[in-house]
């Protein structure tokens, strides 16, 4: 101790920053980008708020960094999870499925930082979450057209084929996302497999040309 001071370990900038950025999601996702304050952040992260702005310049900034890193560890999480080409379409699906829904479940902040307040937020925070949700989408959709090309025995089957079912997937996701992290006993599992009884045997069924057709008009 010097002069009456604590004397606090000094650590290296990345850490410092994982540090910061950790404490923002944890604010921003429960306080939204309006009510959260750069001083909470500084606290929560035990910095000094000039600190902060040194390493993150501005709120706008901050927020922006976490959606962009909390989307990354998403979109990561599913890639991995869908990562075995080997397994079938729909053991993909549920492979990929099951690592969103326990990737939301253990980040709940994170998954409110790109669920509800970025998207409620305008530009260009809206913008940053619409990116993460295209690549999303953009994998889903090559899932079912993955299936649906070996059911049809077609392997040019467009996979604008298929470019709506991924949109509704990946909507009912997102919902189902949002109630199981607010609904007590909730597991990753059982949601990815409520999803999965609920989407796939209507999946199935069209990729094996047996789809659904509505009544004459």
């Amino acid at each position: 101790m010097v002069g009456g001071a604590v004397r606090t370990r000094r650590l290296p900038r990345a850490e410092r920053e994982r540090q910061m950025m950790d404490a923002a999601v944890r604010v921003f996702g429960r306080r939204g980008y309006r009510g959260a304050s750069m001083d909470e952040v500084a606290e929560l992260a035990g910095v000094s708020k000039p600190l902060v702005y040194l390493y993150l310049k501005s709120k706008e900034d901050l927020f922006t960094a976490c959606i962009r890193r909390e989307a990354k560890a998403l979109s990561d999480a599913v890639r991995a999870g869908v990562a075995d080409a080997s397994l079938p379409a729909d053991r993909q699906l549920w492979a990929g499925l099951h690592a969103f829904f326990r990737h939301t479940a253990e980040h709940p902040d994170g998954w409110a930082v790109l669920h509800v307040q970025a998207r409620t937020h305008g530009e260009p925070f809206a913008a940053e979450v619409a990116a993460m949700r295209e690549e999303l989408v953009a994998l889903v959709t090559h899932l079912i057209a993955v299936g649906a090309r070996a059911a049809h025995r077609d392997p040019d089957l467009p996979e604008r084929e298929v470019a709506g079912l991924a949109e509704a997937l990946v909507g009912a996701a997102e919902s189902m996302a949002a109630w199981a992290n607010a609904t007590e006993g909730v597991s990753a599992r059982q949601a990815a497999a409520t999803l999965m009884n609920f989407a796939w045997a209507g999946l199935g069924n069209l990729t094996t040309g047996r789809p659904w057709t509505p009544p004459p008009p």
